[in-house]
């Protein structure tokens, strides 16, 4: 499958969290937990049949470290919705792409060029756009701000780790060690909290299905698998769009409206992530 269209195939699924989210109407940390957890167990038959359990020391580590950072980004932004406003949450956790530019030029020493940055500072400004300056201008420094900063550090550092191993491992194998790391991790953080994980109704049991089939188990699979053949750096940015079709989704089985602009945000993100992707042209000096 060619990385890109992997991508956005992606990138669509996990658009429906959100929206899984809102139906279930139970604990987002529940709802996390068994996102990842109900992916997991649909995994584990396939990886036992294919044999995909087999895996070196080194890499176990890794993928497990991956798992506990990827439940960390969920569980921390998770928490942050209850301290502070959904849509100043989600902007502040989505400044992922930058801390991967960032962490990619300090640490790994990578320069992510001219178009990179131009697209990062457009796709911001989109998101700024979309959810209103006037929640910009008015942020106090508090507990659900540094824990939705602390989510979008992780979801960077997600995206580092995951890329320098997807080109060394099976992605089934990768999935299922971090998935289970992850699924033990929010278990542990659900009975910390002590949140409901049995008494559901059907209705919400289906939306945990969803998550896990749709959500995390085909959405992340993709994503993972593009992480092999894109830089970590065009993925993260790509992966702002889910702000963006997650509304769109919510249009359409919410009936929830769009605003102005939400409408111009969307454009203005979707146009950015698109500069990231060029590449940039040749001057031939005679």
């Amino acid at each position: 499958m060619n990385p890109k269209v992997s991508l956005v195939i992606g990138i669509l699924c996990i658009s429906f969290s959100p929206i899984f989210v809102k139906l279930a109407g139970v604990s987002p940390i529940g709802s996390a937990f068994y996102r990842v957890f109900v992916a997991w167990l649909c995994l584990l038959p396939y990886c036992i049949i294919k044999s995909k359990l087999r895996i070196e020391k080194k890499q176990l580590l890794i993928a497990i470290t991956a798992g506990i950072v990827f439940a960390s980004d969920v569980a921390v932004w998770n928490i942050s919705l209850l301290k502070i406003s959904a849509t100043v949450s989600t902007l502040i956790a989505n400044l992922a792409p930058v801390w991967v530019g960032l962490l990619s030029f300090l640490v790994l020493r990578k320069r992510s060029g001219m178009l990179f940055w131009m697209g990062t500072l457009v796709a911001l400004a989109g998101m700024i756009v979309l959810v209103g300056y006037q929640h910009i201008l008015h942020l106090e420094l508090n507990v659900g701000i540094l824990l939705a900063t602390l989510a979008s550090l992780f979801y960077a550092t997600y995206i580092l780790i995951t890329k320098n191993i997807m080109a060394r491992i099976d992605v089934f194998t990768f999935m299922f060690y971090s998935m289970l790391s992850a699924s033990v991790f929010l278990l542990f953080v659900n009975k910390l909290m002590g949140g409901n994980i049995v008494d559901f109704s059907m209705r919400v049991w289906l939306c945990f299905v969803g998550m896990g089939l749709i959500c995390q188990l085909t959405g992340w699979l993709t994503i993972n698998y593009s992480l092999r053949y894109l830089e970590s750096t065009k993925v993260a940015i790509a992966l702002l769009s889910q702000t963006v079709f997650a509304g769109l989704l919510a249009v359409f089985l919410l009936n929830e409206k769009l605003q102005v602009n939400e409408i111009a945000g969307s454009v203005i993100v979707l146009a950015g992530i698109a500069v990231t992707f060029l590449k940039p042209s040749l001057v031939i000096i005679k």
